[in-house]
């Protein structure tokens, strides 16, 4: 018996040996392949300073690339639905990615054209396809981190070969690339060993939390992330180039901010609220391409305009990765969740790129920020749905309010315990549900069939009852009193 209890557990220890050296072979080889994406394809110097040397038309080339990722992202999960067929795609997309990127060591001629077709689809693919094992090698409270991990190791990664290429040499640059798609094809074909028992050992584990839910909480995020990038692509195509000349500042300290904003928000306590980061979040876009428009383009202003809107943009992009990580256990098809979500980033990005080229071609920078605002408006409108729709899904992610994860007669406990301490009115207690849910005073209004104005008196002396001056300070005061 004591015989058999021991082979039992170093079976237990092989197994969870073998899906921690799966997962970090899964982290630093997606980190490689996707630095060599933002380096090279997506928006990377590589790729701009091997156009400039060829005297044709640089943004054609990242329209180019754009469409072709977006259909490779957005179609991949439609036609994956295995695993081994998913591990199968990504090699074939490595070594696609390879071979197209030697391609543009060659002079130039239409098979650059094709090439950057070929490599831009291929890494779509394996983008999304990297959704399998993003699921079944991390357990739901990991992949906040994980995903922060993949993030800052791939745009380090980036900084690193944009300067080369900048400073050094397009073509060195390049070779550092392709080195690191030898490496991520490497770490993927690791995979293989041992995979199947370790895999399925982390599918019956999500096999008994999962549960099917609506496609809602889906498009409500897909629709947000297709809005708020587009100032990403305003960025690439509008903002980035008014700097252009300051090009020591602007290679190496352009992606500092997000790589800065991801890393203290990924080693943060668990049990911090960053709901109300997102409103922030926000806010700094909105300040950022305000003071694009006031500034003059001097170094200081460059600090100022970068520093706001790349930690913006690090916080909605740590936001959305951890929620479609989150979504792989309500959803059948990792492949097709990650790669629709990650599919809208890209199609932001290209209309606020195609947006962008035109106001600079005509000469109309000035209407960059009114555009810019225009979306963070509509973003701030979709939020408070948005964080409807995933707090009915989503109990315990620390970008959606706790409150929303209580149900039933936790939930009402809570109510009465707040109504009971601080001596509030059925109406009272009614709108601080809503607030805390993230309604706006409209939504509340028309929630509760009744006026603003009655709502703001009401809030008013909720304020005054709880001794605070603001929406924030209730989120808090709230928070305290659950815990």
């Amino acid at each position: 018996m004591k015989v058999f209890i021991n082979k039992y557990l170093n079976f237990k220890c092989l197994i969870r040996s073998s899906i921690t050296n799966h997962k970090t072979f899964t982290i630093v080889g997606f980190s490689l392949f996707f630095g060599w994406l933002l380096a090279v394809p997506f928006e990377g110097q590589v790729l701009y300073r091997l156009v400039d040397n060829t005297k044709t038309e640089g943004p054609l080339y990242n329209t180019i690339a754009m469409i072709a990722h977006f259909l490779g992202l957005f179609l991949s999960g439609f036609f994956i639905k295995k695993k081994k067929v998913a591990k199968m795609i990504m090699v074939i997309a490595t070594v696609g990615c390879i071979a197209g990127s030697l391609i543009f060591f060659l002079e130039y001629s239409y098979l650059w054209n094709v090439a950057l077709i070929v490599i831009s689809f291929l890494s779509g693919l394996f983008v999304a396809c990297w959704g399998y094992y993003f699921k079944i090698l991390t357990s739901t409270s990991q992949r906040l981190k994980i995903a922060a991990d993949v993030i800052i190791y791939s745009n380090m990664m980036m900084m690193v070969i944009n300067v080369l290429a900048i400073n050094v040499s397009a073509l060195f640059a390049l070779a550092l690339s392709i080195m690191a798609l030898c490496g991520a094809l490497f770490l993927t074909l690791r995979l293989e060993n041992q995979l199947e028992d370790s895999s399925n050992v982390m599918e019956i584990k999500h096999k008994t939390i999962s549960q099917r839910v609506s496609l809602m909480p889906l498009i409500m995020l897909s629709v947000f992330v297709l809005i708020i990038t587009i100032n990403s692509g305003l960025m690439y195509q509008v903002v980035n180039p008014k700097f252009s000349h300051f090009e020591l500042v602007t290679t190496y300290y352009w992606i500092v901010p997000y790589i800065a904003v991801i890393f203290i928000i990924r080693n943060l306590p668990s049990k911090i609220n960053l709901s109300y980061l997102l409103y922030v979040a926000l806010a700094m876009i909105g300040i950022s391409y305000i003071s694009f428009m006031l500034m003059d383009r001097s170094v200081s202003s460059y600090f100022i305009i970068n520093t706001l809107m790349l930690g913006a943009l690090g916080v909605f992009d740590l936001f959305w990765w951890s929620i479609l990580g989150s979504f792989f256990d309500y959803y059948d098809n990792p492949v097709q969740v990650w790669g629709v979500g990650l599919a809208m980033n890209v199609l932001g990005i290209s209309i606020g790129g195609i947006i962008g080229g035109w106001i600079m071609s005509n000469e109309q920078s000035h209407n960059t920020s009114i555009i810019a605002l225009v979306v963070v408006l509509m973003a701030m409108m979709i939020l408070p749905i948005l964080h409807n729709q995933l707090g009915k899904v989503l109990k315990n992610h620390v970008f959606i309010m706790q409150f929303s994860g209580l149900q039933g007669a936790e939930q009402n406990n809570t109510l009465l315990d707040l109504k009971e301490k601080h001596q509030l009115t059925d109406r009272e207690i009614e709108i601080i549900e809503r607030v805390l849910r993230g309604y706006t005073y409209k939504a509340i209004s028309g929630d509760l069939y009744i006026s603003e104005n009655t709502i703001k008196y009401h809030t008013k002396n909720i304020y005054q009852k709880l001794h605070i001056k603001s929406k924030m300070e209730l989120i808090k005061l709230f928070s305290k009193d659950k815990d």
